[in-house]
């Protein structure tokens, strides 16, 4: 019952959360590789060359991040989101009316950094900050934006590529963050200001009263531990964010129709939000630490499956499997860091293991691509991805009994 009465006062803190993670869906693979067709062959790029150069501007946005994400530290978060949507919107516009490679290079660039990591980061680390004892479904709720941006936005973008250029859809993209996203950012932020001056600690959920004794970013760098978790960690991004980016190919080699592979979304957005709730709830029961070894095997076997048929019944499997992967992921990555190393400087570690992320997905466009021209086929590409899974794995539950050790940092 004191649960459900938390989670209700606190309606506007998880609704600015979902709110902000659905606008990131703008800066991530699936929904820029919708557009891939149409910009490699105005800009006359191969998938090879592309994924290059998608792969620098994420490259460039993680290092960039790097030292950005520490501003949640320092400023108001609410603040931080309505000058991130601005710079945003201005970035929609900017990749609309690209004509040289150098533009739509500065615009990738910025769409990633200021969608996919900026705001993103913003959403996580305010549900870190502002819940406590139910951090685990806290995230888990304002999570539920990224599988709303997947159910839907593929459907709608799918089907405005009929109406409009992709250039019109970016306009519109930019238009609507100005006119919508701004204004109700704003309303939210400010009936949390209220709502922060007018109630006791008792009345809001926001508290570092339970907390251990927090590691800064340097103490992080010095823990043996934090080296083993993240090949691990990184395994699940890089390869959702590869597959995602050449799922155009992936439909060319499999006679499938991007319709088809539309359609198949909301399976993949349906797994996230059904993993992301039951992982929550896991994390507040027990700990995140009890799912690193377990979260990525549904990736891998989804791996095998689509690497072995072609036959269009594997695809709606294979999205509940990479969903399932994915919600887990997205929350373990989200949740793990606070479990190991306290709240007080969340922002500037998380978002230093979010560039390692964001990295990990700059890379694999490009070196799928290569391999690609290579001759590697995607096939055997995603066969080695599943072998890997299966060996990190491993290695995360050797790791588990030492992860469960509550260590204070180093001096």
């Amino acid at each position: 019952m004191l649960t459900k009465r938390i989670f209700i006062s606190a309606i506007p803190e998880l609704s600015l959360g979902v709110f902000l993670i659905f606008i990131s869906s703008f800066g991530q693979t699936f929904f820029i590789s919708l557009f891939s067709g149409e910009i490699r062959n105005e800009f006359n790029l191969s998938h090879g060359m592309f994924g290059i150069f998608y792969s620098a501007a994420t490259l460039m946005s993680a290092i960039i991040f790097f030292w950005l994400g520490k501003l949640t530290d320092q400023f108001n978060l609410t603040f931080l989101g309505l000058i991130t949507l601005g710079v945003l919107s201005g970035f929609s516009f900017l990749i609309s009316s690209a004509e040289t490679l150098l533009v739509l290079f500065l615009s990738l660039l910025g769409l990633r950094l200021f969608a996919q990591s900026m705001i993103s980061h913003i959403a996580v680390t305010a549900m870190a900050r502002w819940f406590s004892k139910k951090r685990g479904r806290a995230m888990s709720i304002a999570l539920m934006g990224h599988p709303i941006g997947e159910a839907l936005l593929p459907f709608l973008i799918t089907f405005f590529l009929l109406q409009f250029t992709w250039r019109e859809i970016w306009t519109g993209i930019g238009t609507s963050i100005i006119i919508i996203c701004l204004p109700l950012v704003y309303l939210l932020g400010r009936h949390l200001e209220y709502k922060r001056n007018n109630f006791s600690d008792n009345g809001y959920p926001e508290s570092k009263k339970n907390f251990n004794v927090s590691w800064n970013r340097s103490q992080v760098l010095k823990d043996l531990r934090f080296y083993q978790i993240m090949p691990g960690l990184l395994a699940s991004p890089f390869i959702v964010t590869g597959v995602f980016f050449h799922q155009i190919h992936l439909i060319e080699t499999k006679s499938w129709s991007l319709t088809f592979l539309a359609s198949c979304y909301p399976f993949f957005a349906l797994s996230v939000i059904g993993v992301t709730f039951g992982a929550g709830w896991i994390i507040d029961r027990f700990s995140t630490v009890h799912l690193l070894r377990f979260f990525m095997l549904p990736l891998a076997f989804g791996l095998l499956l689509i690497a072995i048929t072609d036959k269009t019944l594997i695809a709606p499997l294979f999205m509940v499997l990479m969903g399932t992967t994915a919600g887990a992921a997205t929350i373990v990555i989200s949740s793990l860091w606070v479990e190991l190393y306290g709240i007080e400087y969340i922002g500037s570690i998380r978002s230093m293991c979010f560039s390692m992320v964001v990295l990990s997905t700059s890379i694999s466009p490009a070196l799928m691509g290569f391999l690609l021209d290579i001759g590697v086929t995607l096939d055997v590409q995603l066969i080695i991805f599943a072998v890997y899974i299966f060996i990190c794995s491993i290695g995360l539950g050797i790791l588990t009994p030492n992860l469960l050790i509550s260590r204070s940092p180093p001096s």
